[in-house]
């Protein structure tokens, strides 16, 4: 197994999204004004490590969700909000759910995203709860 937690056994290589180490985001780098909001978010490659840990532990659905939310890094906040609308029962029609799983897709680069929205345009279609 990885040396899990990776905050405490491998903090020297933890990096943000935009590349900053762990021991370079404190309280008084804040202050000084050497850390900004895109300095905290998490990496692509972070949310792969924490997969392969649930990979390890057994845990193929957490695996799953580390593996969508690595992809989900760089598609804006808004984009991500919107989604999440669109997912939510009779908010949307099937096409635009396709549609957005087109963008995830070819935008965005995020094949499991796109994937998990077309699942669900199908689930919703089956169950009677599109628009």
């Amino acid at each position: 197994m990885s040396n899990y937690p990776l905050g405490l056994n491998e903090a020297d290589t933890i990096t943000s999204k935009t590349g900053k180490k762990l021991d370079q985001i404190t309280l008084d780098e804040v202050k000084r004004g050497n850390v900004t909001a895109e300095d905290i978010k998490i990496s692509s490659e972070m949310l792969k490590r924490q997969g392969k840990v649930a990979a390890e532990a057994d845990n193929p659905q957490m695996e799953a969700n580390f593996e969508r939310a690595s992809e989900l890094v760089n598609v804006p906040d808004d984009v991500i909000l919107n989604m999440y609308n669109k997912l939510r029962p009779n908010r949307s029609t099937k096409r635009e759910l396709v549609m957005m799983a087109k963008e995830l897709l070819e935008k965005y680069q995020a094949p499991h995203c796109a994937k998990l929205v077309l699942e669900a345009a199908e689930i919703y279609e089956k169950r009677g709860i599109l628009l």
